[in-house]
């Protein structure tokens, strides 16, 4: 082996080197997971289906992150269709190569594997991850992603005594190819069959409407303790009611943001939201008590199946949990009130550990960003309404615009110089003219600050997102925005997050500073809408570009459409996935077969 001419010394250093130097080489600790995403048959309404796991999990497993770690979660394809993993939320500085949505990235392929690699810089808080293609999390493929503190930054209460995750969801028995299949043929989803939480169905509060043998969650808890909850609604268009019988939700986070800490005995959680709470263990144990998340803005004598149970279980009950689930929201037709809870709830804006202050991910504060004084540079006027037929099929749009995604991902096509891959003519405000599909991008300003108004003249509720960033949401009221709106706004302490709900027939306004490059989606997070093209992008370019703005493609970039002849064959046969995107694993596996050969 003329290629292990070394003395035995140095082979043992180079091995150290091999196995240690994703660490040295950056300050900040890196940490990896492997997901397997397949098939598993599971039944948690009492119907046998099948699902997406990842390693062989449903829900998937947690990713659990501190500030400024480095993520490489390595994604196989085991299904029978593509894949893309998304990861909301999570602000990917100058890097939307590792965003998951595909007018980013191109697909991984059935039997092909990818690895994620990205920073969670300057970031905290609870947040969910889920495949983003072809209404793929409506038979599951999510599961929670949380990102800690660093020791040195103190949190703006007292250490919980444990931490728990929720993911609700409304669930259909229909697997996703088959709600896919009624957009297609232009039907709706209809009423979802129940809630699941965790994946799992209710507990049987109630004998009619839930069968007998279901798997339910509980939470075990000890008396006298304070626990936070992490909740997601990881659903597919349902908004949901979160509540605990007899126990306040302290509510502390949005989506990476600690909040004014107000105390609710129910909280609204719209579809792609996550919030923590902190819940004292201070009631009786005479019985456990019932964890409820249920339909929310819809008949309730109609819906009354679409109702998510668990179990909060004290280590000293005295016997199950019994009688009727808390009642709902005494606005469950006003929903005029409704909308005073989000507009509720409010920034912390400095370091100290009170109910009006708290710190963010950075030593300086999290509200310390005086929004409220920057000149608006671009304003878009974003409408919403009822899916309409174009070219024979239903389509769902925004100002008129069923978007259509690129054969070739935006930014690839710009580097590699392909032509008409998209256009940068998406229109500021709804325009009088035919709906119609097209591949329309807002052409976005580097460093602009820009306003959004979210118009949903749709009859649903709605929640929208914004990949690569938060926004502050000055604005939520009923009926059609106009300038005079403004007058208004929350220009102080307005909550930062990602997803944002806009109730129908009503508007919400959010404000951006445009600071990280790239091309950002931008959609509503209710997947029969998002599927039937109520989306699109923020393309964001440094006309200035040095190569310190914006990441260069990664090494393993996929490629596709007008550039597919350039991708190499990345399928996970027997012995090359083992060492694909891992060039450190396999210097390491050479030098050990050098010190093999040496040393014997």
């Amino acid at each position: 082996m003329a290629f292990c001419n070394f003395s035995p010394a140095s082979i043992l250093l180079l091995i150290h080197f091999a196995l240690f130097s994703r660490f040295s080489l950056s300050a900040d600790p890196t940490i990896s997971y492997d997901f397997k995403l397949s098939y598993i048959t599971v039944s948690p309404l009492g119907v046998p289906q099948k699902v997406l796991a990842i390693n062989g999990q449903f829900p998937g497993p947690l990713v659990n992150a501190t500030t400024n770690n480095n993520v490489v979660i390595k994604v196989y394809n085991d299904l029978d269709e593509d894949l893309l993993m998304t990861w909301p939320g999570i602000q990917m500085r100058r890097n939307s190569w590792q965003d998951g949505v595909l007018g980013t990235n191109c697909p991984i392929p059935p039997k092909w594997d990818f690895n994620y690699t990205f920073q969670v810089k300057d970031q905290i808080g609870s947040f969910f991850y889920f495949p983003s293609l072809n209404l793929q999390r409506a038979s599951g493929g999510f599961g929670p992603f949380i990102i800690n503190n660093r020791p040195v930054i103190q949190i703006p209460f007292a250490q919980p005594d444990g931490d728990f995750t929720l993911l609700i969801g409304d669930w259909y028995t229909r697997n996703h190819t088959a709600l896919r299949a009624d957009l297609d043929s232009g039907k709706d989803l209809g009423m979802p069959d129940g809630v699941l939480i965790n994946g799992k169905g209710p507990y049987r509060y109630n004998t009619t409407l839930v069968p007998d043998g279901l798997p339910y969650e509980t939470i075990k808890v000890d008396p006298g303790k304070t626990y936070r909850f992490r909740v997601h609604n990881v659903g597919t268009s349902t908004s949901l009611n979160f509540r605990i019988q007899g126990h306040n939700l302290l509510l502390v986070e949005t989506e990476g943001y600690y909040t004014v800490q107000q105390n609710y005995t129910s909280f609204d959680i719209h579809v792609g939201q996550s919030s923590s709470f902190l819940v004292t263990m201070d009631q009786n144990a005479t019985s456990d008590y019932y964890i409820v998340a249920i339909a929310r803005f819809v008949n309730e004598s109609i819906w009354q199946k679409v109702t998510g149970v668990g179990i909060l279980h004290y280590s000293n009950s005295k016997g199950p949990a019994t009688g009727p689930l808390p009642e709902a929201p005494s606005d469950i037709y006003n929903q005029w009130s409704a909308m005073n809870q989000p507009k509720a709830i409010r920034l912390l804006l400095s370091l100290k550990r009170q109910n009006t202050s708290a710190s963010g991910a950075r030593p300086n504060p999290q509200g310390s960003y005086h929004y409220g004084s920057i000149n608006v540079t671009d304003t878009y006027i974003l409408r919403s309404l009822p899916p309409t037929t174009i070219d024979g099929k239903l389509r769902a749009t925004l100002n008129g615009i069923s978007f259509v995604n690129p054969a070739t991902p935006i930014r690839l096509a710009d580097l590699n110089k392909v032509k008409g891959s998209y256009k940068l003519d998406f229109p500021s405000a709804p325009l009088n003219r035919t709906f119609h599909r097209d591949t329309s991008v807002i052409n976005a300003t580097y460093k602009g600050f820009i306003e959004i108004i979210l118009q949903n003249n749709d009859t649903r509720m709605q929640s929208f997102h914004m990949n690569g960033y938060s926004f502050f949401i000055v604005g939520m009221d009923w009926g059609i925005w106009s300038e005079n709106n403004r007058g208004s706004y929350n220009k102080w302490d307005a909550i930062s997050r990602s997803t944002v709900e806009v109730y129908p027939g009503g508007w919400t306004a959010v404000l951006a500073s445009l600071d990280n490059v790239g091309v950002w989606n931008l959609r509503v997070e209710n997947l029969d809408r998002w599927y039937l093209g109520q989306e699109t992008y923020m393309r964001i370019i440094n006309p200035d570009e040095n190569g310190e703005t914006e990441m260069a493609p990664p090494s393993n970039v996929l490629y596709c459409g007008a550039l597919a002849s350039k991708q190499k064959d990345l399928s996970h046969k027997s012995g090359v996935s083992i060492i694909h995107g891992n060039p450190n694993l396999f210097f390491t596996l050479l030098m050990a077969l050098c010190a093999v050969f040496i040393f014997s």
